[in-house]
């Protein structure tokens, strides 16, 4: 916001007129009060309602680790893969969860560069969610090694095996891709962590709880040397986390997309999945903060506003993942090849259908209703619109392994894949993974930027202080 409109915003709040701007902070709080409430949820003692609901998500985790164990110890013949459907649940839940994590880096670094207020109450959330997502993501593909305790093979250094990766292999790119990702969105996380991390250990009450801040915060004085060495670091991190939100994806993609099969052999996949993984992102994003938002009664800080340009974005992405469903089918056609042209016509009429049908009404058809304002502002609605985006992004990374796998060029090598209780189970546990730690984040850690809510607020605005110097003048 100008100086301009900043003067025009607080005279027309002056004259009891409706501000230009929506207000992304309801209830005019002071400075103390921001502080007070979010940093008592980290105070307040922990009920039975929070326990109750850790428990059954701890009981998912234990479920799903325990069949992780079945795998390892068994081997993955327990899965239902077969001949010639050779990935399944295991490499469709890594792209899933890969895509889920991505909502958290372009809300924080993207949105952070083009000076995106409004992010502000949700990043803190949404970069959490990316470290915990890429956690389950790589769960998932160690798993599907079949021997998870030599994964030290996938990194190239010296051994008297004189072993070496093979650098030519797109699984061997997603080995640097997703730990590069993992590296630096927690990085860029726990560096935005540090001012909030201090606020705490001056606001606890408990002296284990005021040391482990204390160490947490390493000696954050909130002088303005310390803030002006903050803002360089978090701007360095946030531009080295933008093209990341573009390149991770692209490299998952390139497991299909240097494949010789129909149906995975296309350039537009890198751009597609891209598109789709901010989409199902910001769909888990929104499912987490309604939740969060009624149960912490956080209404004041996450606000209307904030979930209309969430869908906003949900909108536009929802636009681009169909329309590369529909160029998917043109791009079939106009190759002149007789199995590109079956392998889609088999998607969506094939043995696989209902896969393919749910997708498309997941993520082309229900999102359309966000073109209307109070769709947008439906709070229920766009709840349940998140989670039918999060079921149809899984079923699209299904349908893309699924569809083009089970038929292959013989009919010989022709099969249906069928997961068994283990890879559902695998996945419920990733789920519960994924939950309890957000679970614990936001009890322990600020789940809302208190420094960054702060810096949005009329008396941080240099030109407030001015337009009241004016006024008393």
């Amino acid at each position: 916001m100008t100086v301009v409109q900043e003067h025009d915003r607080l005279q027309a709040s002056a004259l009891g007129e409706e501000p230009i701007r929506e207000e992304l902070i309801l209830g005019n709080p002071s400075m103390r009060d921001v502080t007070a409430r979010i940093a008592s949820i980290v105070e307040s003692k922990i009920t039975m309602k929070y326990l109750a609901t850790l428990s059954v998500t701890g009981a998912m985790a234990a479920w799903g680790l325990f069949a992780l164990y079945y795998t390892v110890t068994t081997g993955i013949g327990v899965w239902g893969l077969n001949n010639p459907i050779g990935w399944g649940w295991d490499i469709t839940n890594f792209v899933f969860w890969i895509g889920i994590g991505h909502a958290g880096t372009l809300i924080s670094a993207i949105l952070f560069l083009f000076r995106q207020k409004w992010r502000t109450a949700i990043n803190r959330s949404a970069e959490a969610m990316t470290i915990f997502a890429v956690i389950c993501a790589l769960t998932m593909v160690l798993s599907h090694t079949g021997r998870p305790w030599l994964f030290y093979w996938l990194l190239p250094y010296p051994n008297q095996m004189n072993m070496w990766v093979n650098f030519r292999s797109p699984l061997m790119w997603d080995v640097f891709a997703v730990n590069t990702y993992f590296a630096v969105s927690a990085l860029f996380w726990f560096v935005g962590l540090i001012p909030d991390l201090a606020t705490l250990r001056n606001y606890v009450k408990s002296d284990i709880a005021m040391k482990v801040y204390g160490v947490l915060s390493l000696g954050w004085t909130g002088s303005t040397r310390a803030w002006h060495h903050y803002e360089i670091a978090y701007m360095i991190l946030a531009g080295i986390s933008t093209p990341l939100v573009l390149s991770v994806h692209s490299v998952v993609s390139f497991d299909f997309t240097v494949g010789i099969l129909p149906g995975w052999h296309t350039t537009i996949f890198p751009p597609y999945f891209v598109a789709g993984a901010i989409f199902s992102g910001f769909a888990m994003v929104l499912t987490l903060l309604v939740i969060t938002r009624e149960v912490l009664d956080l209404k004041q800080f996450i606000t209307l506003k904030h979930f209309e340009n969430m869908n906003k974005i949900m909108l536009a992405t929802g636009m681009m993942v169909g329309y590369a469903y529909i160029l998917e089918f043109f791009i079939a056609w106009y190759s002149g090849s007789d199995w590109e042209r079956w392998i889609f016509v088999n998607r969506a009429f094939g043995d696989y259908a209902w896969a393919y049908w749910t997708m498309f009404t997941c993520n082309v058809v229900s999102p359309q209703v966000f073109w209307f304002k109070k769709a947008r502002r439906n709070i229920p609605l766009m709840f349940i619109i998140s989670i039918f985006v999060n079921i149809g992004m899984w079923f699209e990374r299904f349908t893309i392994i699924a569809t083009t796998l089970h038929h292959d060029f013989l009919p010989a090598s022709w099969g249906y894949y069928s997961p068994t209780w283990v890879e559902i189970s695998i996945f419920i546990g990733t789920f519960g993974i994924f939950l309890s730690l957000f679970l614990l984040f936001a009890k322990f850690v600020p789940v809302i930027a208190i420094a960054e809510i702060k810096s949005i607020m009329p008396g941080a605005q240099p030109s407030h202080h001015h337009h009241h110097s004016h006024d008393s003048h």
